[in-house]
C-alpha cells in the first residue's frame, strides 16, 4: 500500500514537471510556481542586484568624488531613492504575481511601461553575455606562469612598457622624436603590456566602429560557453537558478575577503586604501552637486532597479512574504558589498603602485579599464600570480551570470504570463530558443569593433532610459492608481502598520524620489558623445543609439494608443476606464483577494460604474 501511494506521487510529481518544471509539490501558486524556500529569493535578488557595476565601478567613483565622504551622499541617496524604489517594484511584482508587463493591469494606459522594461532587458542581456564572456576568456587565460599580460610579449612594435612610468617615459621620448622627425607614430599608441593585451589579443581592438572586421573566434567561444552555462541554470526557471545561486551568489563574497586579506598585507596596501576611503577623504566635495548626482546614479543602477528583473524575481514569492524587510537586506547588503569590494581592489592597486614607484591616482581606472587592464597589471605582481587571477576572473563570472540569470528570468516570465497554454509545458524549449537568439545577437560585439558596440548600448540603452522609465513607473504608482491604494495593498501582505509608518514612505514616493529622478534626467540635457580609448563614434553610430533609444520608449506611447483605441466609448470614457485598474487586476489566488478584490465586490464596482455613467449621460442630455 505504501509502496503504491509513493509510486503514484511520484508520477503525479513527474507529470506536474513535465507540464511546468516551475512548480512543486508545496507552492502556493500552484499555477506559476514559487520559490522552494525564502533563502534561494533573497540570494537571487543579491545575485541580481550586486552586478560588475559594485566591483569596478564604485571604487573608483568613491577615490574620484572625495574617498570616505562619497559614503555621505551615496547612503543618503540610497535610502531617499535606491530602498523605496526597491520596496515599490518588489511590492508591486508580489501583489499580483506578475511579471513587468501584466503588472500593469493596475493603470492599463501604461503598459508600454512593462514591454519597454523587457526590451531594455533583451538588449542589455545580449552586450551583458559578451562582457562575462570576456571573464570567462581571461580566467581561461590565468591558467599560464606567467600571466600572459605580465610582460611584452604580447605587444605590437617596440612601444610597449612593464611600467606605467616606463611607458610614460616612452611616450614623452616618442613625442621628442615626432617633433624632431616627423614620424608617423602617435603618442597615443604607448600603452602598458596589459593594455596591449586587452586591445590586441583579447579584443583584437579596430580602429573604430565602421571597421568592424571579423569575428574574434576565441570571444565567440566563450560567448557560447557562457550562453550554455545560462541555458543549463535556467532550464526548469527559478526551480533550477534558485538552487545555482546558493553557490553565485555567495562565492563572490569569499573570494572579495580573500583577496582583501591578500591586499592589505602587500606593501603599498596602506596608500591604496588612503587614496579609497582614507585619510585623503575631501569633504569640500559634498558642496559640488556632480558628487550627489554620481551618488544616485550609482545607487539607482547597482540596485538593477528599472530593468523588470526586481518585479520578475518577486512575482515568485508567496503572498504573505515580508517583501518590506527583503527591501532592507538585499539594498544594505548590495551597498555593503559596494564598499568591501573597494577595499579589496585599492589595497592591490596601492601595492601595484608601490612596485611601480607611481602615485595611486596613475594607476587608478574605471569599468574595462579596472576589470582587464589595471587589476590584471596588479595581480601579476604577486606571488602565485595565476591563483589570485583565476580566483578574481571567476568571481567576475559568478556575479555576472547571477545578473545575466535575472535579466533572462524577465523575459521568459513575460512569455510565459502572456502565453501560458503556449510555453507551460515548453520551458526549457523556451530557455534554449532564448538563450540561442541572444548568442546569435550578440556576435557583432565579439568581432574586432565589439567594445565599441558594447560601449555604445551600455551608455545609450543602460543610462537615461531607465531613469525615464521609472519616474513614468513611480508616476502612474501614486499619482494615477493612487499611493494610498498601493499601501493598502501593501498591508494586505505584510499587515496592517501605523499612519507613521508609512510617512515616510509617502513622502519618499510622492515627493522626494520622482524630484531627484527628474533633476537626474533634466541633468542629461548636457550631453557628450561617447568614445572608447579617446576614438570618437562616427554620426550614424551616435544616430543608431538615439534610434535604440526610440524603440525602447515608442512602446509606451504604442500600447497607449492601441488601448484607447480598443476601448469602448467616447475619449473621455476611454481614457478613464484605462487609468482604473482593471478587471484583472487583484492578488494571483482566490485566497488572498479578501473584501477589496473579491469577485462580488468587483462586479459592485462594475456595477455602479456603469450607473454613474448612465446618469452622467442623463445629466449632460438635459443640461443639452
Amino acid at each position: 500500500g505504501e509502496k503504491g501511494e509513493c509510486k503514484s506521487r511520484v508520477v503525479i510529481k513527474q507529470k506536474r514537471e513535465l507540464e511546468d518544471p516551475r512548480v512543486d509539490d508545496g507552492d502556493e501558486n500552484t499555477e506559476r510556481g514559487n520559490w522552494t524556500s525564502k533563502k534561494e529569493y533573497i540570494l537571487s535578488m543579491i545575485g541580481y542586484a550586486v552586478g560588475l557595476g559594485n566591483i569596478w565601478r564604485f571604487p573608483y567613483l568613491a577615490y574620484k568624488n572625495g574617498g570616505g565622504a562619497f559614503l555621505i551622499p551615496y547612503f543618503v541617496m540610497l535610502v531617499v531613492v535606491g530602498i523605496p524604489l526597491f520596496f515599490l517594484e518588489s511590492a508591486l511584482g508580489q501583489f499580483c504575481s506578475q511579471g513587468p508587463v501584466n503588472v500593469w493591469r493596475a493603470v492599463p494606459l501604461i503598459q508600454g511601461i512593462g514591454v519597454a522594461m523587457v526590451v531594455v532587458s533583451v538588449i542589455v542581456s545580449i552586450y551583458y553575455n559578451v562582457i562575462i564572456a570576456y571573464s570567462l576568456y581571461y580566467m581561461f587565460a590565468s591558467m599560464q606562469c606567467p600571466l600572459p599580460w605580465s610582460g611584452c610579449s604580447s605587444c605590437d612594435g617596440s612601444n610597449c612598457s612593464t611600467t606605467p612610468e616606463g611607458a610614460y617615459i616612452i611616450f614623452l621620448y616618442s613625442c621628442k622624436e615626432q617633433l624632431i622627425k616627423s614620424s608617423a607614430l602617435s603618442c597615443s599608441s604607448i600603452q602598458t603590456s596589459s593594455e596591449l593585451y586587452w586591445d590586441n589579443v583579447a579584443l583584437q581592438r579596430s580602429s573604430g566602429l565602421e571597421e568592424t572586421g571579423p569575428v574574434v573566434w576565441h570571444l565567440a567561444l566563450c560567448l557560447l560557453l557562457t550562453s550554455i552555462i545560462v541555458t543549463a541554470a535556467l532550464m526548469k526557471g527559478i526551480k533550477s537558478s534558485g538552487k545555482v545561486v546558493y553557490f553565485t551568489a555567495t562565492f563572490p563574497y569569499v573570494v572579495i575577503v580573500i583577496l582583501l586579506i591578500r591586499g592589505v598585507t602587500l606593501e603599498g596596501a596602506k596608500d591604496g586604501i588612503e587614496f579609497y576611503i582614507g585619510s585623503q577623504s575631501n569633504l569640500t566635495k559634498l558642496t559640488e552637486v556632480q558628487v550627489w548626482k554620481e551618488a544616485a546614479t550609482q545607487t539607482f543602477y547597482s540596485l538593477s532597479i528599472g530593468f523588470g528583473g526586481l518585479i520578475a524575481l518577486a512575482s515568485y514569492n508567496n503572498f504573505h512574504n515580508n517583501v518590506f524587510k527583503d527591501a532592507f537586506v538585499v539594498s544594505l547588503t548590495n551597498a555593503g558589498t559596494s564598499v568591501l569590494a573597494g577595499f579589496a581592489i585599492f589595497s592591490i592597486l596601492g601595492h601595484m603602485a608601490h612596485v611601480y614607484k607611481t602615485p595611486v591616482s596613475k594607476v587608478v581606472k574605471e569599468g574595462f579599464g579596472l576589470a582587464f587592464i589595471a587589476y590584471p597589471d596588479a595581480l601579476s605582481k604577486l606571488p602565485i600570480s595565476p591563483l589570485w587571477s583565476i580566483l578574481f576572473f571567476f568571481m567576475l563570472l559568478t556575479v555576472g551570470l547571477d545578473s545575466q540569470f535575472a535579466g533572462i528570468e524577465v523575459i521568459t516570465t513575460c512569455l510565459l504570463d502572456a502565453f501560458p497554454t503556449v510555453f507551460k509545458s515548453k520551458h526549457a524549449l523556451l530557455t534554449v530558443t532564448l538563450c540561442s537568439v541572444l548568442y546569435l545577437l550578440g556576435l557583432p560585439c565579439v568581432t574586432r569593433a565589439g567594445i565599441y558596440w558594447v560601449t555604445l548600448i551600455d551608455q545609450f540603452i543602460a543610462s537615461w532610459v531607465l531613469l525615464f522609465l521609472v519616474l513614468l513607473e513611480i508616476i502612474a504608482i501614486c499619482y494615477i492608481y493612487g499611493g494610498n491604494r498601493f499601501i493598502k495593498d501593501i498591508e494586505m501582505m505584510i499587515g496592517t502598520k501605523t499612519s507613521t509608518f508609512w510617512l515616510w514612505w509617502r513622502a519618499c514616493w510622492f515627493f522626494i524620489t520622482p524630484c531627484i529622478i527628474f533633476l537626474l534626467i533634466s541633468s542629461l540635457v548636457y550631453f557628450e558623445p561617447p568614445n572608447y580609448g579617446g576614438i570618437p563614434y562616427p554620426e550614424w553610430g551616435i544616430n543608431l543609439g538615439w534610434c535604440m533609444i526610440a524603440f525602447v520608449l515608442m512602446w509606451i506611447p504604442v500600447a497607449a494608443g492601441y488601448k484607447l483605441i480598443k476601448a469602448k466609448g467616447n475619449p473621455w470614457k476611454r481614457l478613464k476606464s484605462l487609468c482604473s485598474p482593471s478587471v484583472e487586476w487583484h492578488p494571483y489566488l482566490d485566497v488572498h483577494r479578501g473584501e477589496r478584490y473579491s469577485e462580488e465586490r468587483c462586479h459592485r464596482r462594475d456595477n455602479s460604474k456603469t450607473k454613474a455613467e448612465v446618469n452622467l449621460n442623463v445629466i449632460s442630455s438635459s443640461w443639452l
